[in-house]
């Protein structure tokens, strides 16, 4: 059995975020393309729960020490960025 080294455990902790991070923005894409508005209920709850659930997943990475914490508001805040540039183009519609 082959031991991983801590950048190859801070690389694969960052990929990690990043394709959560990733599947959240296609889930509200999806959701804002098919099923609702974004002044749904739903919407609102999915957003606030997957959110919320990645920053834990992003306080978690930077407690261990495998991303720092400017990383991680990063990741964060390209996200938030993201959503609201969707949320954007949804309301020009």
């Amino acid at each position: 059995m082959t031991e991983m080294k801590v950048p190859d455990l801070e690389q694969k902790a960052l990929a990690l975020l990043k394709a959560d991070a990733d599947k959240i923005y296609k889930l509200i894409d999806v959701q804002m393309e098919n099923l609702t508005m974004p002044q749904c209920p739903l919407y609102e709850e999915v957003l606030d729960t997957q959110m919320f659930g990645l920053s834990r997943e992003v306080e978690y990475a930077v407690r261990l020490g495998l991303i720092g914490e400017e990383i991680g508001r990063e990741i964060m805040g390209s996200l938030e960025r993201k959503l609201a540039t969707l949320h954007e183009l949804f309301n020009q519609k």
